[in-house]
């Protein structure tokens, strides 16, 4: 393919530098053409020189000032919830058709879980990746809701403490408050809720999540199936991505129905499932799925929209 789109990454971080390595080598409709951060000392800015993107130090001022702005189609935003913010307003003045796939909690634009939702998002100038846990999860409640009405689902992230960078650290309750409403938005539960545990343990643990499901009375082998497809589809994009082990189901029965608090009594099906996600190991530890996933899906998200963009 001869035409591709220009992207621009902002936060020379972990995020951001591992998503730079995901663009230079697996991007099939974009290039890479600037990396941003304000460390002009940062490892991903000297990375980046020494793959031959040009760079800026100076945030997103510095961005718009370069003459390489001009070309630049796609913005990646992996700073932070409040930085994202101020760059989508700067940047949507600068250039206002450009297009920004933030991989923050901040959730100015829709939510975006590529294999639930991202054919109907294409057009958006600004999509919200959620969270890392909800990159993970989301799938899994939306395969349920697929099979039956999902009343309640709770989901709870384990990363390693080495995985968490200031970025994620700073933003534990955006966070909480962006997956959990993510989970009721994209994964089709009338309530949910999300719990993220950072694990200090030596040598680090690989993220794991599990997921509990609420749901209406269905029938458990075509949920059970329902959960397979999805984890092989979310794993076309995200090859470490797995079920631990088999799916888990307990029927509850209206004379014994399940207390949960805050949220009333339930009979019905409860599906449990277990997963985990190993990365890619472009530039991060193979244990740090949780970033993986990520910059995965967002350049998932945004290789589609250049897809279609070119073919339109």
């Amino acid at each position: 393919m001869s035409k591709k789109l220009k992207v621009a990454i902002i936060g020379s971080g972990n995020i951001g530098t591992d998503l730079m390595i995901k663009v230079l080598r697996n991007a099939r409709y974009l290039e890479m053409a600037v990396m941003v951060g304000i460390d002009a000392n940062s490892d991903g800015l000297a990375r980046a020189l020494r793959m031959g993107v040009a760079t800026s130090h100076e945030g997103v001022q510095g961005l718009i000032g370069m003459p390489q702005f001009a070309e630049i189609d796609f913005v990646f935003d992996a700073t932070s919830a409040s930085a994202h913010v101020h760059n989508d307003a700067v940047l949507r003045a600068a250039k206002p058709s450009i297009r920004l796939i933030d991989l923050t909690p901040a959730a100015i634009g829709p939510y975006c879980v590529p294999v639930v939702n991202l054919e109907q998002q294409l057009n958006q100038l600004n999509v919200n990746m959620v969270t890392c846990g909800g990159q993970a999860t989301i799938p899994m409640v939306a395969a349920v809701s697929r099979v039956a009405t999902v009343h309640y689902a709770e989901i709870i992230a384990s990363i390693s403490s080495k995985s968490a960078g200031p970025g994620t650290r700073a933003n534990i309750d955006e966070f909480t408050e962006t997956t959990s409403r993510a989970i009721e938005v994209i994964g089709g539960a009338a309530k949910g809720k999300a719990i993220i545990v950072m694990n200090p343990a030596e040598p680090p643990l690989m993220m794991r999540d599990t997921v509990y499901v609420l749901s209406a009375a269905a029938d458990q082998a075509k949920v059970e199936a329902s959960i397979e497809e999805m984890a092989l589809a979310v794993q076309a994009y995200v090859p470490g991505y797995r079920l631990k082990q088999k799916v888990q189901f307990d029927v509850i029965p209206e004379d014994t129905p399940l207390l949960i608090p805050g949220h009333g009594r339930f009979s019905g099906l409860k599906t449990s499932v277990f997963l985990e996600v190993e990365g890619a190991a472009h530039y991060l530890p193979a244990y740090a799925g949780n970033l993986d996933i990520m910059t995965s899906a967002a350049l998932a998200t945004a290789e589609r929209m250049a897809q279609s963009m070119l073919n339109a």
